[in-house]
């Protein structure tokens, strides 16, 4: 049987089809990372704790995390951060935006078609009809009504690997816009906890200022009385003013504390104000899990590695400029003279090549610039992957450090209660001598000093305790 050979037309498209799809991309594997088996500063987890190890990916809702701290303030505040907070909703159009950039890459892979009507008038040189220089030619009008295609065959996977690197960078947006929720969640409960310890600070120091207040009118009493001198007077006064204006430098903290929160939750601050409420200390117990894991939790790790990847397909789409490419375009539909003809049988026509250029082009000499985009496609990747491994890096830091402080802060909180036990009892003995008159009234204005910043440091602590726990949650990737 004798095989007549096809059409070069045929035969070209056959051939684009046979060789769309390849892909001169590298066989992308994620790159080795030195990761450690166990955090070094995780204790065991208690018996029985709350909190249980899973294996989520980072795509996985994280939920509703800050529930944990059983605050129904918190809870609201929460809410209101993610339905109105400005940065969530830029995050979200950047992901937009990348997923419409996908879509657009993905477009180039398939046929573009469209239909079009107009005329076009045209006056002919007199050689182009064969007629001598000096003959005169008549305009003419061409009306045409046609449809037109043109694609580009995806020979060695340029436009595949454009379209793939396209689709990591929309699962990178994605990732980021996670981690932007995130951190945005964390951010609103480190807020609120910081403006709860600053109550804390502004109830201790009331406290103190009632306390000052009755023992400055006891001695002014007893100094009209001539029982005291005036350095004593001076000295309560001194005492109950000092407390006074550091009651004031928390409130002005706290004020500029309350109207950051207001920015978060997307709100003027002229237009949130949010009740005292003393901080209590927290008894939420965190397990660390494994080092491995923060690979499949973080969504920033996760983003990293998604950069690589699209970094790798690019790397195709470079290569694939050293072979030939293959566009195909054509028309079909009417052209005449004369509006009334144009859609006459007489009218049709029809075109099958490329309109313009090529069909198959291949660039011979360049100056290099093929190689150099090469070039530049590797050094992009090997930038990711060290892009990468720092954020793995800054992760197991992260995690390590609020380990630490929680850890170290078990120790810091049993020593500063016995401090402050120590501070009150010192205080009690104070007022028994100065009544029994073993001690004058400075050795116990010196006693109630001690009491509130041993207190004072508590609340701190108090503080500290919360916001490093926020921080080992979001290091960690987010709630369980």
């Amino acid at each position: 049987m004798n095989l007549r050979p096809l059409p070069f037309p045929v035969g070209a498209l056959l051939a684009s089809l046979l060789l769309a799809g390849c892909s001169l991309a590298p066989d992308y594997r994620r790159p080795e990372a030195a990761i450690p088996a166990s955090y070094k500063e995780a204790p065991q987890p208690p018996a029985g704790a709350p909190w249980k190890l899973a294996q989520p990916a980072d795509a996985v809702e994280r939920g509703e995390w800050w529930r944990v701290f059983a605050d129904a303030t918190l809870d609201d505040l929460e809410q209101q951060a993610l339905a109105a907070n400005q940065d969530l909703k830029a995050a979200a159009a950047r992901l937009g935006q990348a997923r419409a950039l996908e879509k657009t890459a993905r477009a180039a892979l398939f046929p573009q078609i469209g239909v079009g009507l107009g005329p076009t008038r045209q006056l002919p040189s007199p050689a182009s009809q064969g007629l001598p220089a000096n003959a005169d030619t008549d305009p003419g009008t061409l009306w045409r009504g046609q449809a037109s295609f043109a694609w580009e065959a995806d020979l060695f996977g340029r436009l595949g690997d454009g379209a793939r690197a396209a689709g990591f960078d929309a699962e990178r947006n994605a990732a980021l816009f996670r981690a932007t929720l995130l951190t945005l969640q964390a951010d609103v409960a480190q807020a609120y906890f910081l403006i709860r310890e600053l109550d804390a600070a502004q109830a201790l120091y009331a406290d103190t200022i009632k306390l000052r207040a009755a023992s400055l009118e006891l001695f002014q009493r007893r100094f009209d009385a001539g029982d005291i001198g005036e350095m004593e007077l001076a000295r309560a006064t001194a005492e109950l003013a000092s407390a006074q204006a550091e009651a004031d430098g928390v409130a002005r903290q706290r004020a500029v504390a309350e109207h950051a929160l207001a920015i978060l939750l997307g709100r003027p601050p002229a237009d949130f104000a949010l009740a005292p409420q003393p901080l209590t200390r927290l008894s939420v117990a965190i397990p660390g899990g494994l080092p491995s894991a923060l690979l499949e939790r973080r969504p920033d790790i996760a983003a990293a590695e998604r950069a690589m990847a699209a970094a790798n397909a690019r790397i195709g789409a470079a290569r694939a400029a050293y072979f030939p490419q293959l566009s195909l375009t054509g028309s079909y539909g009417y052209e005449s003279a004369r509006l009334g003809d144009l859609f006459n049988s007489a009218s049709r026509t029809w075109a099958l090549g490329p309109l313009v250029g090529t069909l198959l082009s291949l660039p011979i000499f360049d100056g290099g610039a093929r190689a150099a985009g090469v070039d530049r496609a590797n050094a992009a990747y090997d930038e990711e992957v060290a892009r990468y491994r720092q954020t793995l890096l800054q992760a197991f830091k992260e995690v390590e450090d609020n380990l630490a402080h929680l850890r170290i802060l078990d120790r810091q909180h049993a020593a500063q209660d016995r401090a402050v036990g120590a501070a009150r009892r010192a205080a009690e003995l104070s007022q028994i001598q100065h009544r029994e008159g073993a001690i004058g009234y400075l050795a116990v204005i010196d006693a109630d000093r001690s009491v509130l910043q041993q207190r004072r440091s508590a609340v701190s602590l108090d503080g500290e305790r919360a916001r490093a726990t926020v921080n080992l949650i979001r290091a960690l990737g987010g709630g369980w």
